[in-house]
C-alpha cells in the first residue's frame, strides 16, 4: 500500500527534516554508543516517513541521543518489522507505521509475524483520514446526489482503491452495502496511479488519503464529496463527514503509531512515550503536520490503542469476508 505525499508540495518539508538528521556515518564519526533508530514501514517521502522525520528532531533534543529514520517499505511490512525483530530489544529500536500494519496488511498479506502480539503502539504519533474525490464530470455535487447516480446506472459506476484490501478498497464496499448501490471496485498500487485515471475520467470515484488528495482539491482537479474522519478535518473545512450525511459506518481514522517489541523494559517504553507527548504538545510541531495535511495524534495509553487495532482488524476482515477476500 502506498500513501505517499505530492511530491511538490512536501519537497521543501522534506528537505529540512533530513538537514536536522544526522546520517549513520556522521554519528558513527561522532562516536556515540546510543543510537535511537526509527524503522519506518514505507517509503522515503511517504506520510509515515515525513511523520517520523518531524518527530525525530524534537525526539532527539527530548532524548539527547542522535536519530536515524530509516524506511523499510516493501513486503506487506514484513521487512520493517522483520528489522524491529532483530534489533536488540532495548528501546533503542523502534518502528513507526500506519495503523494498518496491523488492521489490514494481514488480511491481504500471508505474514510470519502476528502483528497483534508481536509488537505494541506505545504513542498515537498523527492522525489522517481517507475523502472521497472524483472527477469534476461526474454529475453529483454531494453524497445524497451521488447515491442517486449510481442507482441511475447501475453497473456503470467504479471507484478506485490504493491497494485491493485496504481500507480505501473496505469503504467503498460499506458505502454499497449501507447505500443500496453496486460501484464497482478498480484496485490501484498506490494512490498516484489511481489519483491519475481519476482526473482522467478512467474511473469516476477513488477513497484516497486526506493528504495526497489535497493538492488536487486546491487545484480543481477532483471533488470531494465526504471525509471518514469524526470531526471535519481543517485542511477540508468545507468537506462534510460521512458520519454527518448519515453514514457513521464509514468513520474511520489513519494513525501513524509507534511501536516497540512487547518485552522492551518498561521504563524505556515510558522514557520514548513520555519523550514523543512532550514533543506532540509543542504548537510547533501541530503546525508543522498541519503543513502536511495531518493532524496531531491524542495521548492514548497503549491498551486503548491496542483495544482501536482490534476493532479496526475486525471491522475490515468482516467486510473482505462478505466479499470471499483472500491473503495472498
Amino acid at each position: 500500500m502506498t500513501y505517499l505525499f505530492n511530491r511538490r508540495h512536501l519537497g521543501a518539508a522534506l528537505a529540512a527534516t533530513l538537514a536536522m538528521l544526522a546520517s549513520p556515518a556522521t554519528l558513527a564519526q561522532a562516536g556515540s554508543d546510543k543510537v535511537l533508530r526509527i524503522v519506518v514501514f514505507g517509503p522515503a517521502g511517504g506520510t509515515t516517513d515525513i511523520v517520523a522525520r518531524l518527530y525525530a528532531d524534537g525526539l532527539q533534543k527530548e532524548l539527547n541521543l542522535p536519530v536515524i529514520v530509516d524506511p523499510k517499505p516493501g513486503a506487506g511490512g514484513a521487512l520493517a518489522v522483520n528489522e524491529l525483530m532483530q534489533a536488540p530489544h532495548d528501546g533503542n529500536t523502534v518502528l513507526v507505521a500506519l495503523n494498518a500494519l496491523v488492521s489490514e496488511i494481514p488480511h491481504i498479506v500471508k505474514l510470519r509475524f502476528d502483528m497483534a502480539k508481536d509488537i505494541k503502539p506505545i504513542v498515537d504519533l498523527a492522525h489522517g483520514g481517507l475523502v472521497l474525490v472524483g472527477n469534476p464530470s461526474v454529475p453529483a455535487k454531494n453524497v445524497a446526489e451521488l447515491v442517486t447516480y449510481v442507482k441511475a446506472n447501475p453497473g456503470k459506476v467504479s471507484y478506485a482503491s490504493y491497494s485491493p484490501g485496504t481500507l480505501s478498497h473496505v469503504m467503498g464496499l460499506q458505502l454499497n452495502k449501507a447505500a443500496g448501490i453496486d460501484m464497482a471496485h478498480v484496485g490501484y498500487k498506490g494512490s498516484t496511479p489511481g489519483l491519475a485515471d481519476v482526473m482522467g475520467g478512467h474511473v469516476p470515484l477513488m477513497f484516497d488519503g486526506i493528504p495526497t488528495s489535497i493538492p488536487m482539491v486546491k487545484a480543481g482537479k477532483v471533488v470531494p464529496f465526504a471525509i471518514s474522519l469524526p470531526q471535519r478535518s481543517p485542511m477540508l473545512p468545507n468537506v462534510p463527514t460521512f458520519t454527518e450525511l448519515g453514514y457513521p459506518q464509514l468513520e474511520a481514522v489513519i494513525w501513524q503509531g509507534m511501536y516497540v517489541t512487547p518485552d522492551v523494559p518498561a521504563a524505556a517504553q515510558n522514557r520514548l512515550r513520555e519523550a514523543a507527548l512532550k514533543v506532540m504538545a509543542q504548537p510547533a510541531m501541530r503546525e508543522r503536520l498541519k503543513e502536511i495535511s495531518v493532524e496531531v495524534g491524542q495521548p492514548r495509553t497503549s491498551e486503548e490503542m491496542t483495544k482501536s487495532l482490534r476493532a479496526d482488524y475486525e471491522r475490515v476482515g468482516a467486510v473482505l469476508k462478505s466479499i470471499n477476500f483472500k491473503a495472498e
